[in-house]
Parts: C-alpha cells; sequence; structure tokens
C-alpha cells in the first residue's frame, strides 16, 4: 500500500467517523435516543492499562483522567483502522473506484465489535443483553454501524472525485 493510498484509507475512515456522528445528532434530536458516551469507551480503554478489561458496569468503575479524551480518540482511530478492511479484502481497486456494497459489509461487520468486546467489556452483556432494552440497543447498533458503511462509501467517493 502507498502512502496516498493509506492517507486515502485514513482520510475515508475519519469522513465515515464524521458522518456517524452527525448520524448521532439526528438520531438525538429526532428519535430522543442518547448520544454515546465515548467518556465511558475512554474509561474502559483506561482501565484496560492497568489490566482491567471487564467491568460489572462502566458508569460504576472510577473515572480516570481525561476519559473522554481518550474515548473520542479512539472512536476516531477505530474508525480509521476499519476503514482499512475495504482495500484489504477488495484491493487498491476499491481506492481508485469506491463502491456501496464492500462499504456496506465493512460497516455492518464491524457491529461485531462492540456486540462481542465492547459492550461485554463495559458490562452490557453480549450483543447489549444486559441492557433495559436489548433489542432496541442492538438495532441501533446495526443502524449506526450501516450508517458508518454508508459513510465509507461517500467519503471514499468524495475523495476520490477531488483533482488531484
Amino acid at each position: 500500500m502507498t502512502v496516498s493510498e493509506a492517507g486515502f484509507i485514513v482520510l475515508t475512515g475519519i469522513g465515515a467517523t464524521m458522518v456517524t456522528d452527525v448520524w448521532s445528532i439526528v438520531r438525538k434530536s429526532v428519535f430522543a435516543v442518547p448520544m454515546p458516551n465515548f467518556g465511558f469507551v475512554g474509561r474502559w480503554i483506561a482501565h484496560m492499562a492497568r489490566g482491567r478489561f471487564r467491568h460489572a458496569s462502566i458508569a460504576a468503575a472510577p473515572p480516570v483522567r481525561a476519559e473522554s479524551a481518550i474515548g473520542w480518540a479512539a472512536h476516531y482511530l477505530i474508525g480509521m483502522a476499519f476503514a482499512f478492511l475495504l482495500p484489504l479484502f477488495w484491493g487498491p481497486e476499491w481506492i481508485q473506484h469506491p463502491t456501496l456494497t464492500p462499504a456496506m459489509i465493512v460497516g455492518l461487520a464491524t457491529v461485531a465489535a462492540p456486540f462481542f468486546i465492547m459492550q461485554p467489556g463495559m458490562g452490557a452483556g453480549i450483543a447489549a443483553s444486559r441492557t433495559p432494552r436489548p433489542a432496541a440497543a442492538r438495532f441501533h447498533s446495526l443502524v449506526t454501524h450501516a450508517i458508518y458503511g454508508l459513510g465509507l462509501y461517500l467519503s471514499g467517493w468524495l475523495i476520490s472525485s477531488l483533482p488531484g
């Protein structure tokens, strides 16, 4: 992978993550669904550095300094990292000519991370099974990751359309 291809993918991941964040704002204002708390993600990650990977409730875990900044940084770094799945599975052709189907496959596949890693580690159970409304939580996760997939496509298309 060339430096320019890597840069393309990094920018695509940032753009897709931004699209997801815009979706979270719309979802909050239209459907009254709370914004994700990336402070809790930061708290979870910070506790990992201290050897603690699982919590009964991340909300009950002791807060850590800069947890919100850690969580937001992780959110964007993860969004960039997942974008690298596109050229990994679809080759550099996807970078030259972004298409919707691979982007949606990646977006929907990435829901495995919260379902099987983040939510259990933060005390919500596998696929939010320990939350008050697991089906609703799963639905919102799936929709958000589909929006991320759409964001991958739109960002890739926009960046590939720029001159130079």
